[in-house]
């Protein structure tokens, strides 16, 4: 079949029925046919030289990869057409865009198997292509949080190993913000953070800003993570509770940040942490009171007194994130208070 055809077969409208056959019966036919093994090297050169290919091409390509970890022991060069493959599933697929999908990728247990091989070819763009594959969701199917989950020992220095370019760089974000902050409980914490303020994350990085709010709460329940997280992510944290979510989605609210931040004297990280309480646990939310709220406000004033406008600040575009939302009464009274107690200190 000459290579001008093959392109043709590909990108004609029954793509979709063309690439289901050949991912239930001819790919694997050809991985299993044991005299005839050099074919998949040849048909994978011609699939990665097609131009434009369709975003279909993952499922295929993808369970090729099963395919080819099933049958390890048929192939002398597997990690080299493991590489091949992913690149033509998803080299070519925007993260951003591609993040949900209305095509299903089956991960199986063969999968395995890719995540050591890739990570440790030390190829940045086909670590990016294999956790694309690994955090893209579909109607069908949630990513594939397990295996996501055994990637932790590679993200967590993959910054001093491999070049992070922005597609490398975006789904690494989104990949930690999916394994969450216990999945990388057994790499060590000062690996995790030396990650986190090496890739300084920002609110236009994130594409899963429920699942990071999530994950720094959970940081910040940590000494070691409000002693050794830099004051960006307490700022991201904010941004993140400024963003639209769910009044069912918030998480239970933990005392003890306020008291370690205080006796810490971390003042700016302070200020990031009860605006972001205000957001998300106003009075009688988590089992805060009014009481604890201004109590905690006003001491953060007493040491920080130009932070009152920008509290204001923050709550207002909270407020315009979401017609139900309303600055609390008891904000705006103490706000009011600092503000006047300000102006009788200048007279």
């Amino acid at each position: 079949m000459s290579f001008k055809l093959l392109t043709q077969l590909f990108t004609s409208n029954r793509l979709k029925r063309i690439l289901r056959e050949l991912t239930k019966s001819i790919v694997p036919a050809v991985v299993a046919t044991h005299d005839r093994h050099d074919l998949v090297p040849l048909v994978l050169r011609d699939l990665v030289r097609l131009e434009n290919r369709p975003p279909h091409f993952a499922e295929m390509a993808y369970e090729l990869c099963s395919s080819l970890c099933e049958n390890h022991q048929c192939f002398e060069n597997q990690g080299s057409l493991l590489l091949l493959s992913l690149e033509i599933g998803f080299c070519h697929l925007d993260p951003q865009r591609w993040y949900t999908s209305d095509f299903q990728l089956n991960h199986t247990e063969h999968h395995r198997g890719l995540i050591d091989v890739v990570f440790k070819s030390g190829d940045g763009e086909a670590i990016a292509d294999l956790l694309h594959a690994l955090t893209m969701e579909s109607s069908h199917h949630d990513p594939a949080h397990t295996l996501l989950g055994i990637c932790t020992e590679h993200l967590a220095d993959l910054h001093n190993r491999t070049p992070l370019s922005s597609r490398l760089r975006c789904l690494v974000m989104r990949s930690v913000g999916l394994i969450g902050y216990k999945g990388f409980e057994g790499v060590g914490v000062e690996r995790l953070f030396q990650m986190l303020n090496h890739l300084r994350v920002t609110a236009e990085d994130i594409d899963t800003k429920f699942e990071w709010m999530k994950f720094l709460l959970d940081v910040f329940q940590s000494p070691e993570g409000i002693r050794h997280l830099s004051q960006l992510y307490w700022e991201l944290l904010v941004e993140l509770a400024i963003s639209p979510w769910s009044d069912d989605d918030v998480v239970i609210y933990n005392p003890q940040i306020v008291v370690s931040l205080t006796e810490a004297e971390a003042w700016d990280k302070l200020e990031c942490w009860m605006g972001t309480v205000w957001m998300i646990w106003p009075p009688g939310v988590g089992g805060t009171t009014e009481e604890d709220l201004e109590r905690m406000t006003l001491l953060l004033f007493h040491h920080q007194p130009g932070v009152v406008q920008k509290l204001i600040h923050w709550m207002e575009r909270w407020r315009s994130g979401g017609s139900d939302r309303e600055v609390p009464e008891s904000f705006k009274r103490i706000c009011a208070q600092a503000r006047e107690a300000a102006q009788q200190d200048l007279l």
